[in-house]
């Protein structure tokens, strides 16, 4: 009895479960370190500065209203509306991906967006039901947080897999065009790009797997701390969406890849070139 009550009397002493909250003084605090910054890119003659800005003001607008919504979703928490907030972050993750990839939207979204939906929903849900074990799973504080994090974390992958194989075979196409001429399969041309384009999306994810905790402790860890977890459960968290993570940017790469085939290349399965965004 003694210790419980010793508990509530911490508790009830100031002792507080989750972050402390941060005022507007001490978040504003952060930008003083922007001025030597912006006097290094200035003496440098970086002209980074201009999209520097403008990128912080973008975040900070941005992630105000996400934190207002988000506090409507959790408060109605409606799977109607969960869903249709992922699919949201679905298609926008799709549009980033393409222009970062060089490739047409219009072209590729369809392609881009099933490949990221298939792998993504699977292993969302299946993280909701048989990891984490929750009643409803659509419960937007576990659906969406987690799935953005796998999404955030596929941007990367698709974007190299993507960029790699394309690029790769538009520079070396007379080399594609000739494996094609030794009456080689489509297929068995493209192989050589494919497996590299593989190799070069989930080798940073591989990377930092084989580092992580001894060179850095991840966010979902160290948010799960800051919210009152014991290290032992972050660390089970922390484990299990980094699997997750893993698997969905493994399997939303080669299906973009795969799904964009038929538009990548026509009925002689050459490269169409109109699949590019022009530079000029």
């Amino acid at each position: 009895m003694s210790g419980k009550k010793t508990k509530l009397l911490k508790l009830k002493g100031g002792d507080q479960l989750g972050a402390q909250d941060l005022s507007l003084f001490s978040l504003a605090s952060l930008f003083i370190f922007i001025i030597p910054v912006f006097y290094i890119n200035r003496y440098l003659k970086l002209t980074i500065n201009k999209n520097m800005v403008f990128s912080i003001i973008r975040m900070c607008i941005q992630l105000s209203f996400v934190g207002i919504y988000l506090e409507f979703l959790f408060k109605f928490n409606s799977p109607v509306l969960n869903s249709a907030y992922l699919l949201l972050m679905i298609s926008i993750a799709c549009q980033s991906i393409l222009r970062s990839s060089n490739l047409k939207i219009l072209k590729f979204f369809i392609p881009v967006f099933f490949s990221l939906l298939l792998p993504f929903a699977i292993i969302l849900f299946f993280f909701n039901s048989v990891v984490v074990r929750i009643d409803n799973l659509f419960e937007a504080k576990y659906i969406i947080p987690i799935g953005g994090m796998l999404l955030g974390n596929c941007l990367r992958s698709i974007i190299i897999g993507l960029n790699n194989f394309y690029s790769g075979i538009n520079k070396d196409e007379k080399v594609y065009l000739y494996s094609l001429s030794l009456f080689c399969s489509r297929i068995q041309a493209l192989k050589p790009y494919f497996k590299e384009s593989i190799i070069a999306s989930i080798s940073p994810t591989i990377a930092s797997m084989a580092t992580i905790g001894l060179v850095s402790l991840p966010g979902m860890m160290t948010g799960q701390i800051l919210g009152g977890s014991l290290p032992i459960v972050a660390i089970k968290y922390q484990i299990a969406i980094m699997l997750a993570i893993f698997y969905t940017e493994y399997f939303s790469t080669i299906l973009s890849v795969l799904f964009s085939l038929k538009v990548g290349f026509n009925e002689l399965d050459i490269l169409n070139q109109d699949i590019f965004i022009s530079k000029g």
